[in-house]
């Protein structure tokens, strides 16, 4: 039975292997495990499984959809090992809750989607409840992980931060995604569990407790709930600031009490710091450097009692008196020489410039210190030199680079040699001396002074994939230039127009223009002369793989930075770099049509504009609203040129009720201010106008203006009937008949009477 059980463990091993070399084979793997570490299997292979669970869950590498259906599959056999009678086994318990800690953002948010699965949730359930009650009488291994367990918990079910609600994959789990009206979790009543949750787990700092491995796991955890949860960081931080590491040290200070008070203190310490590090004007860093100062002050009087905090005595030399000291007394200070010179044989440059007797000093390698280093320390002891004391330290080394010069090849009649010292002469005697000199051949000058041919060795050869990484490296350094320097100010900034140069201020605007010509211009200025040697008249040779290569790369991390923070604020860059992109492809276009005039067969040049522009536009489409106008119409102001491909992806925003204003509105502005992009608008309000049922009215009114032929005639106005019968006069009635019309009377008399005014005229009686 043995046997069998060691081949198990073997063959359960060797899963683990193939999984940590494949983590895409986990589900399969996990769903053929689960039925061999069930409930019923053998202790060893329960506290395997267990294991196993935690690794996997806790694993970074696994995808979040598949450890969500891996743990929905774990569910009911995690369930079954806690309420297993007799199990209470600390290995299996362990691994058992640190799983479940692992899996309950992910059931969290599976429920959020899935609110009629009600057989999932009800197993988390049990499993929370039965970790709950484990936690004040487990042991102290399993004590652990129900505190990172409870951290999970208050995690999930407190509010967190929603940075896009359109994309609710990309958000981290938290009681912010849940409706209010959920059936199975309402917001209403976890809430109220996780702050009573992290009440009890806070209950820790208030108990006179000599167990520093709870106390240093909940510091641990709350680091956590401090750096995501901002609504209940102040309420832990004032736990904290309550907390006194030190005050165990009133009892005997045993070694084991002082190893735990030290790493409680250290552990509090570290929390805090890390809090007033990342936000110095978070409104409790007064009291928090407040509390860590009081906190060092504490440790140094308990743990350096009976040490001397003084100076250390200073090493005095035998003589009673050191350099410094010798300074300061008037005394006169010898001169470090440094290493002498040797006559016979070579000397190196280090003994030339060595000018200490310090023997370690002198044979440190300064070559182990980086470049960029040694220059920072030079600049900086250059700035604090003593004058007098550099110019005697280089008139030592003159002198004896003067005597390894001078020294003779010491032979036989080295006792006879006397060197000739001539005097010194002046400008003017030099050159007189030099005008009466007889006039020398040049080959006999360049004989005197030849001093034999000397070639580099040749570099060793590059492969291209070193090459591509090389070049990589360097744009990187690039683009880091424009993190390091800052935006120039409104008050410095100067309009220097279209005559300004890339590198006349050195700001960050003046980096990026030369960045964006650095990626579109890196291919131009490869020039060959003509056939007639005229320099006037060049002509643009082929670019090499390389030099395109590079504009690739410069190009990808110009986009990358313009859409990695916020797109918003870097869409000056955006627009700039296209500008250049433009230019760029017109300056190559004529250059290729120079020079197919002389029947030079070159392919045509890759234009860069259009590709990049569609890019762009396409990166920022997701994230454009109604509110947006301003930087959309900017955007299509500033750019040169607008196709028809990107008025088809502006056409294309409609699509979304809520952008329809937006996309009339661009359009209408397109139509107004590029004029050779008109009629690809107006064929676009066209297509709008007949197939898109919320943006027909406004398109309508537009096209009113410039292509009324469109739209469908208007309906004949119908007027109103003009009713016959004059007002009545003030204080007469209608039925007067002085005033009734001729069509009220009925008398033939009055038919038959004349008319003078138009009026009826009574008959004479």
């Amino acid at each position: 039975m043995a046997l069998a059980l060691t081949d198990q463990i073997k063959q359960l091993n060797d899963a683990r292997g193939i999984v940590l070399s494949n983590p895409t084979l986990y589900p399969q793997i996990v769903g053929g495990i689960l039925p061999i570490i069930g409930a019923n299997a053998r202790l060893e292979l329960r506290r395997w499984g267990a294991d196993f669970l935690a690794e996997t869950f806790a694993s970074p590498v696994v995808a979040s959809k598949a450890k969500e259906q891996m743990a929905i599959m774990a569910l009911q056999l995690l369930r079954e090992l806690l309420e297993m009678p007799g199990g209470d086994d600390t290995a299996v318990m362990k691994g058992v809750v640190e799983a479940s800690a692992s899996i309950y953002p992910s059931i969290f948010k599976y429920i959020i989607e899935n609110p009629s699965d009600i057989p999932v949730w009800n197993n988390m359930k049990a499993i929370k409840s039965n970790i709950l009650g484990r936690w004040d009488a487990a042991t102290l291994g399993v004590k652990i992980c129900c505190i990172k367990f409870v951290q999970k918990v208050i995690q999930v079910q407190t509010p967190g931060v929603v940075a896009d609600p359109r994309r609710p994959e990309q958000n981290e789990t938290s009681i912010a995604m849940v409706p209010r009206d959920h059936p199975l979790i309402p917001p209403p009543k976890l809430e109220p569990e996780a702050s009573g949750l992290l009440d009890r787990i806070l209950d820790v700092f208030q108990q006179n407790l000599s167990n520093a491995v709870l106390v240093n796991a909940t510091l641990n955890c709350l680091g956590v709930l401090l750096r995501t949860r901002q609504a209940i960081a102040n309420k832990i931080i004032s736990a904290v600031l309550n907390f006194n590491p030190l005050k165990q040290a009133n009892s005997p200070m045993t070694p084991k009490v002082k190893v735990q008070i030290k790493s409680m203190e250290r552990t509090t310490r570290t929390l805090l710091f890390s809090i007033f590090r990342r936000d110095q004007n978070h409104p409790m860093a007064p009291r928090i450097k407040q509390y860590l100062d009081r906190m060092a002050q504490s440790r140094m009087d308990i743990f350096d009692e009976g040490v001397s905090r003084k100076r250390a005595l200073p090493s005095e030399p035998t003589d009673g008196l050191d350099n410094g000291k010798r300074r300061r007394l008037g005394a006169q200070v010898s001169e470090q020489q440094g290493a002498p010179l040797s006559l016979k044989g070579p000397n190196s440059l280090a003994q030339v410039f060595t000018l200490t007797n310090d023997s370690i000093l002198a044979s440190f390698d300064v070559q182990q210190i980086p470049q960029d280093l040694v220059l920072a320390i030079a600049q900086g002891l250059l700035a604090h030199v003593n004058e007098p004391d550099l110019t005697r330290s280089i008139s030592k080394v003159q002198s004896r680079l003067l005597s390894v010069n001078k020294t003779p090849q010491l032979g036989d009649d080295e006792e006879d040699y006397e060197p000739d010292f001539a005097p010194n002469e002046d400008r003017e005697q030099i050159l007189n001396r030099n005008d009466a000199l007889p006039p020398e051949d040049d080959a006999q000058v360049h004989s005197e002074v030849a001093l034999g041919s000397f070639e580099l060795p040749q570099p060793p050869p590059i492969s291209r994939k070193e090459l591509r990484e090389i070049g990589k490296s360097i744009v990187g350094r690039v683009f880091n230039m424009i993190n390091i320097l800052d935006e120039a100010s409104s008050a410095k900034r100067r309009r220097l127009g279209l005559n300004r140069l890339a590198g006349s201020t050195y700001d960050r605007d003046a980096w990026v223009t030369f960045i964006t010509r650095l990626a579109t211009r890196s291919s131009i200025g490869l020039y060959d002369e003509d056939d007639e040697g005229n320099p006037g008249s060049r002509a643009l040779v082929k670019p090499s793989e390389h030099t395109m290569n590079m504009g690739g790369e410069i190009r990808d991390q110009l986009w990358k930075y313009i859409m990695e923070n916020d797109f918003r604020s870097r869409m000056h860059v955006a627009i700039a770099w296209l500008n250049e992109e433009w230019f760029n492809d017109r300056m190559q276009r004529k250059a290729y049509d120079a020079r197919q005039d002389k029947n030079d067969h070159l392919p045509p040049p890759k234009e860069h504009y259009e590709a990049w522009a569609l890019k762009i536009f396409d990166s920022i489409e997701p994230y454009l609203d109604a509110r947006e106008q301003r930087l959309l119409i900017r955007f299509l102001s500033e750019i040169p040129a607008v196709s028809e491909q990107l008025i088809g992806r502006i056409k294309r925003l409609a699509r979304d009720p809520e952008r329809v204003d937006l996309t009339i509105k661009s359009l209408y502005y397109l139509i107004l201010m590029k004029p050779p992009a008109r009629k690809p608008c107006i064929d676009a309000l066209e297509d709008l106008w007949r197939n898109n049922d919320d943006a027909r009215a406004p398109a309508a009114k537009l096209l009113q203006k410039w292509r009324p032929h469109v739209l469908p005639p208007a309906p004949p106005k119908q007027e109103k009937p003009v009713d016959p019968t004059p007002a009545p006069l003030p204080g007469t009635k209608a039925s007067d008949p002085a005033i009734a019309p001729e069509s009220s009377v009925k008398s033939e008399g009055d038919l038959k009477s004349p008319t003078t005014t138009g009026l009826p005229v009574a008959a004479a009686g």
